[in-house]
């Protein structure tokens, strides 16, 4: 019995020490809002601390470059994490994708963005936002699709961009834009649009917004980071995205 509980005791404070870890985790900003509920919900499945910081996956790739002690990335694309990896900054065969994102041209008001699409050949629309293509996939995507359309030449002054997919919301939610390109999980929750109008632009129009995750060199033997790699492929952080307008990669 002695014996028993001995052994119990000392799984508990093994499976303990193994939740002490602390990650630092770079995120893409237009995953903000489900990373946030994947990390919350982890932590307290698995005792680890994840530490998040947001921002567009070029400025994230260059603060990595610079020395950032992040620990794992999620970025907005694949092609970053594969530069880190073949850069010698990520570690080999850790990258996969965990979702495909959905880009959606969307207003604060109501009924002024159509089914279609339409509304960015209206004459009384004057500013159109997007986050910046050369650091944002977001962005990348938003200037293929109108120039699919046939529309980039026509629509070009009136574009204005934000440094990232957050701040590009920003313009338009604060309406400072009238109408704007920005991740469907921005403006999607239960299944609908939470406000205003979108039209949620077909994947056709753009290339896929593949996003891939990478764990870093110095996240390669921390025990929450890693864990951290695995939850992502699970089925709770798998739910999370889809309710934020994710497609299964």
């Amino acid at each position: 019995m002695r014996k028993s509980f001995i052994l119990t005791l000392l799984f508990v404070a093994y499976a303990t020490s193994l939740r002490a870890e602390e990650a630092m985790v770079a995120v893409a900003a237009n995953f903000s809002a489900p990373m946030q509920q994947i990390a919350a919900l982890f932590q307290k499945e698995t005792g680890h601390q994840i530490k998040l910081s947001f921002g567009a996956s070029g400025g994230i790739y260059a603060q990595i470059k610079n020395g950032a002690p992040f620990d794992l990335f999620l970025s907005a694309d694949q092609l970053t994490p594969q530069k880190l990896e073949a850069e010698g900054l990520g570690v080999p065969n850790s990258r996969f994708t965990y979702a495909t994102g959905q880009l959606v041209l969307w207003s604060k008001q109501e009924g002024l963005v159509d089914a279609k699409g339409h509304v960015l050949q209206n004459k009384s629309i004057q500013r159109i936002a997007l986050a910046n293509p050369k650091l944002a996939p977001y962005g990348a995507a938003a200037m293929e699709t109108m120039t699919n359309l046939g529309l980039l030449k026509e629509l070009q002054s009136k574009l204005v961009q934000g440094d990232n997919i957050a701040q590009t919301y920003q313009f338009v939610s604060t309406q400072n834009a009238q109408i704007g390109f920005v991740a469907l999980s921005q403006v999607f929750a239960n299944g609908k649009i939470t406000s205003g109008s979108a039209w949620i632009v077909p994947g056709n129009l753009h290339q896929p917004i593949q996003q891939d995750v990478i764990l870093l060199r110095k996240g390669q033997d921390n025990k929450a980071a890693t864990a951290l790699l695995l939850y992502l492929k699970g089925e709770q952080a798998k739910k999370i995205m889809k309710s934020f307008g994710y497609l299964s990669p």
